[in-house]
């Protein structure tokens, strides 16, 4: 049984979301409350006067569901279950249908967790810095219900209206009959994917296509290189196209070609820029700053205005609403559209780098290659006693160097014409970890600057942890 206090409740309020281990960290007492609060929160500020409630497949999740909307019809609103959904469907629903939205879900985490994701009407973003702080303050006092309780209802065309909707941003006449194996993790892919993909020319193969938060097959975290072999080995065995790998909601993606090789998230940012600049010619992209350097190029080379964000949803979709981009992409997988209320879709991603497969008419082994510029290191982890000093330390070390600090610490040293490279240094939200990105002109030079690197640090960490 999970604990109510203040302690209890920083645990699992992320910076974007509340996520925690059931059920000692988060069971439906907890979730009520939550319910709750959001409901409150909703109301007071855009005057909200119903709620969506959708879940995914892990096995609290119907439980959980109940239970925030027993929080939230407390409060006086409206509840409208949308039963199983992936978090880009539900997302879409609450622009779609024009109402606050929440998720029961914990994304890529392992089975023993679950949370809740949310948004206000229009899938505008609630994060810490956008309501998240007042729900969880909320959540801990606990609210006084109504003196008339909400009603519970259900509607069951929030998928079909998604597939509608994906649909939409490509030219389905121009689809050409390719080979996708889609391996859905066990997660909400395999409701989301054979739907949006049913009457469209490609041949779909599902791995791992029942809905088990269990995950008895593999995590559903695609970001893990581990976690992508069978997916791999798939697409070479039947000789499919392209392979997609989904994580726990769906709502991510990442892609594997034809030879089977991953291609990353900077990757599919840039070859899904190009395609959306080309329908939008002369806006603007946002790309977050651990992205490869290729994004800014291809953005400019295209006719777009490239703007960096820090990294997360929350900044993205606010940069988004203030520049009116028409796309944004992150590292890690995460692809926003700006005719999607803002809110990103791995599906709709995965859909317009199939058109483009289908109209270029070569393989995305080919596709790939001038937009691949960089040798990129990926993001290494190392845990310090300090994080914050350590940063310090090595922007001490590389002084004469192009630095900011719009997440952590970004180090550019690309004006040096034989060794080109730059890296960013952030800290975890929620751990003491030091996150490193770093690119270069290729493996051998990328591979030196992380030897590099990872020494400062480890020089730093000594120090700070020195009494």
């Amino acid at each position: 049984m999970a604990t109510i206090d203040a302690a209890s409740l920083d645990a699992i309020f992320k910076a974007y979301d509340v996520r925690g281990t059931v059920p000692d960290q988060l069971d439906a007492a907890v979730v009520e409350r939550v319910g709750a609060a959001f409901a409150r929160f909703a109301a007071d500020t855009e005057g909200a006067t119903r709620v969506l409630v959708a879940h995914d497949m892990r096995p609290s999740g119907p439980e959980f569901a109940e239970a925030f909307a027993r929080g939230a019809t407390a409060q006086g609103v409206d509840v409208v279950h949308l039963g199983l959904l992936s978090t880009d469907a539900l997302f879409f629903a609450a622009g779609h249908f024009d109402a606050p939205g929440a998720m029961l879900t914990a994304s890529h985490n392992p089975a023993g967790y679950n949370g809740i994701k949310l948004c206000l009407a229009g899938a505008r973003p609630v994060g810490e810095e956008t309501g998240l702080s007042a729900i969880k303050a909320d959540t801990l006092r606990g609210l006084e219900p109504a003196a008339t309780a909400g009603t519970v209802s259900s509607r069951d065309d929030a998928l079909a209206a998604f597939v509608a909707h994906a649909h939409s941003f490509v030219d389905v006449a121009a689809l050409q009959p390719l080979k996708v194996v889609a391996d859905t993790a066990n997660g909400m892919g395999g409701l989301t994917a054979p739907a949006v993909f049913e009457g469209l020319p490609f041949q779909l193969e599902v791995l791992y296509g029942e809905l088990d938060g269990t995950f008895p097959n593999h995590p559903a975290d695609p970001i893990q290189p581990e976690n992508l072999k069978d997916l791999q080995a798939r697409v070479l065995e039947t000789g499919a196209d392209v392979g997609l790998a989904f994580d726990g909601d769906a709502d991510r993606v990442f892609l594997v070609d034809d030879e089977g090789q991953l291609v990353s998230g900077s990757l599919t940012t840039a070859i899904v820029a190009d395609a959306m600049l080309r329908k939008h010619p002369g806006e603007t992209v946002l790309y977050n700053l651990i992205c490869s350097k290729a994004v800014p190029e291809v953005v400019a080379e295209a006719g777009g205005t490239p703007v960096r964000t820090r990294v997360g949803h929350s900044f993205i979709k606010q940069v988004m609403a203030e520049t009116g981009a028409c796309f944004g992409g992150e590292h890690s997988g995460h692809y926003y559209f700006r005719d999607n209320y803002r809110a990103d879709s791995g599906i709709i991603a995965a859909l317009t780098v199939l058109e483009v497969m289908s109209t270029a008419g070569v393989p995305l082994s080919q596709l790939r290659r001038p937009y691949e510029r960089y040798a990129a290191s990926g993001e290494i982890n190392t845990e310090v006693p300090d994080p914050r000093a350590v940063i310090e330390a090595v922007a001490e070390h590389f002084a004469g160097a192009d630095q900011d600090r719009l997440d952590g610490l970004t180090v550019d040293l690309t004006t040096d014409a034989d060794d080109p490279w730059w890296f960013n240094l952030r800290p975890s939200n929620t751990e003491p970890l030091l996150r490193l990105n770093l690119e270069a002109a290729d493996p051998a030079a990328c591979d030196r600057h992380v030897a590099e690197v990872r020494a400062l640090i480890a020089e730093a960490a000594a120090g700070a942890a020195r009494p």
